[in-house]
């Protein structure tokens, strides 16, 4: 069986190897091909190129296993059937199940490792891969002037050449000088010249030979007496030279592109969603809490109260955000500390301040209660008396709160003399209940209702509920839209994660179908496989790119709309299992004239049966 093994997997690795170099070429070219304008022409290095190249082929790699894998399988069980080596292992009491176990085994550890390339390898090729990009992009093309069009690759210069004798010597040179910002204000023309470069090509000497240069000065606003200057100079010879900093490729920090979900594994998504996930939930509730303002008539008997969900999730979030400015913020280092007293309510105390926190308190009381009682110069009755003892209460809890953050003591010690006086003075007519100033009359009643039916202020009133309406209507939409920008993102970022096992499952699943499709065929080489291969891995990527489009539109569960290709290609794989191991001819004509005569043959039965239901009848 080992014998059996090595002559099976070794017949599996060559074709494995050769496709899916040939299947990474492929997708590499047609990667190359969207940025192939933004890419070549631009005189870069072969180096930053192969670079390039290499950051492609890994990330363009979990695509390309797949399809390996499927047509691999295809060639290596068609090559054994053609050549009746399968034949051969059936005949010895193999099989085909144990014949498929080691390439089986092979592509299980193949899909682990597919696994921990898309989550850990891939991430980080990804973002070399953005910022190679985005700076080649950023690049200038190579200085490349053509005869009869303007040049804008120097900054702050527009040349035209009219014609060019060689990539040296220039004829009929216009040139538009805008390094000061303020429009077409100095030209400068030139019957002929010379560019050439110097200093490791970073500079550029552009020699002008028999020209002139017209600048205009900057005309003045408000300031219409004085004429706008204007000069004109004539020269045998120019000599200009320019920056070709310009046409550097310079490197982007790798840190700007740390919000794309293509550079992030597993673990950072996760803390990604849960950030999404608890912005959701802010957002529910801040409709919640803001839509009952919206409503003047509806809120004054009702209240609109979030779901117990969305508030479970609110009091965690926020005992969460409570947390993390206790630990930045609140500590020893800022001038708080806890206190550590089991009989406390653990509140925080300002450093070096809690030996006189008792002391303060008890004079804060005191002193209020002194001095309101000085104040009035009243004898007061029950109530008057309960409500200064409320205030003192309320003076002293105002002065222990302020002086547990950090206040100042000497101002929370005094109180309120105005706010004493206030409640003093009306503590006598709390008991009273005030009488209305006056009772209206059926008849005046009447009148005012009345007022109701008018024309103005039946159109004041509809315009004041149309109104509220739009603004109601303004206000839900963009709440809407906020909350599905959000939840979208959510879908992508969670689609990006699922991603992650559907690649690298997807090896396995096409296996189950190469593998059994190949053994029904019975042909090897790259004909018959390449063009099997070539239909389900279309259909496997159609299906991929129509699950995941419902699973971010929201149209669909989104595992359900991630897995939906493996979903759907399971059964396939089953149904050519079960056709292999009965050695079914499904690619031959036999086996179709075969089910059609079946078919004739109960069409036949049943005939003769509605004959003679006819004739008893």
């Amino acid at each position: 069986m080992k014998k059996l093994d090595k002559l099976i997997l070794g017949s599996f690795i060559g074709p494995f190897l050769l496709t899916f170099i040939v299947v990474d070429f492929i997708l590499l070219t047609v990667n190359m091909l969207k940025y192939f304008d933004e890419i070549f022409g631009k005189d870069l290095p072969f180096l930053v190129y192969m670079e390039l190249i290499g950051y492609f082929v890994v990330s363009i790699s979990p695509m390309a296993l797949p399809l390996a894998v499927l047509l691999s399988s295809l060639m290596t069980f068609g090559n054994l059937g053609e050549h009746f080596e399968l034949t051969a292992i059936k005949s010895a009491g193999i099989s085909l199940l144990r014949a498929m176990l080691p390439i089986g085994v092979f592509v299980v550890f193949l899909s682990v490792f597919a696994y921990l390339s898309n989550n850990y390898l891939v991430p980080k090729v990804n973002l070399k891969t953005f910022g190679l990009l985005y700076d080649i992009r950023m690049k200038s093309p190579a200085l490349d002037i053509k005869e009869g069009v303007f040049y804008n690759g120097i900054p702050n210069y527009s040349i035209k050449v009219n014609r060019k004798l060689d990539e040296v010597r220039l004829e009929d040179v216009l040139i538009y000088d805008h390094t000061r910002g303020q429009g077409n204000l100095h030209v400068i023309t030139a019957d002929s010249g010379r560019m050439e470069p110097f200093f490791n090509e970073r500079y550029m000497m552009l020699t002008l030979h028999h020209g002139h240069s017209y600048q205009e000065g900057q005309s003045q606003r408000g300031n219409k007496d004085k004429p706008v200057s204007f000069s004109r100079t004539s020269f045998d010879m120019n000599e200009m030279v320019f920056s070709l900093d310009a046409f550097d490729m310079k490197r982007t920090p790798e840190n700007l592109w740390s919000n794309s979900k293509s550079i992030k594994n597993i673990s950072e998504i996760r803390v990604d969603l849960d950030s999404m996930d608890r912005e959701l939930n802010h957002w529910y509730f801040f409709n919640f809490a803001n839509t009952e303002a919206s409503y003047n008539y509806f809120g004054r008997t009702r209240e609109l109260t979030p779901p117990k969900e969305i508030l479970d999730k609110k009091n965690e979030s926020d005992s969460l955000r409570n947390l993390k400015y206790k630990d930045e913020y609140e500590n020893a280092e800022n001038g708080i500390a806890l206190n550590n007293d089991p009989d406390s309510t653990g509140t925080l105390q300002p450093a070096g301040d809690q030996n006189n926190e008792n002391d303060s308190s008890l004079v804060s009381t005191d002193s209020t209660e002194d001095m309101s009682e000085d104040s009035l110069q009243v004898d007061p009755g029950p109530a008057s008396k309960e409500n200064n003892s409320s205030l003192a209460r309320t003076g002293e809890e105002d002065s222990s709160s302020v002086d547990s953050y950090g206040g100042n003591r000497s101002q929370a010690a005094q109180p309120d003399l105005r706010k004493i006086n206030r409640n003093a003075g009306s503590s006598n007519s709390v008991a009273k209940t005030p009488e209305p100033v006056m009772t209206l009359t059926a008849e005046q009643q009447e009148r005012l209702d009345s007022i109701r039916s008018t024309p103005r202020y039946q159109s004041s009133q509809a315009t004041v509920g149309l109104t509220a309406a739009r603004n109601i209507k303004n206000n839900f939409t963009t709440n809407k839209a906020r909350i599905e920008e959000v939840a979208r993102n959510y879908r992508v970022f969670k689609v990006a994660w699922y991603q992650k096992y559907t690649q690298s499952l997807a090896c396995f699943v096409l296996f189950m179908i190469g593998a059994p499709l190949g053994a029904i065929i019975k042909k090897g080489g790259l004909g018959m496989p390449v063009l099997l291969s070539i239909i389900f891995f279309i259909m496997y990527y159609m299906l991929t790119i129509t699950g995941e489009k419902w699973a971010k539109e929201g149209m669909s569960d989104i595992f359900f709309g991630t897995f939906f290709s493996n979903l759907m290609l399971i059964p396939f794989g089953l149904f050519f299992l079960r056709q292999a191991r009965k050695d079914a001819r499904l690619f031959e004509p036999d086996f179709y004239q075969g089910i059609a005569d079946k078919i004739k043959k109960v069409f036949v039965r049943m005939l003769p049966q509605k004959k003679l239901k006819e004739e008893v009848l």
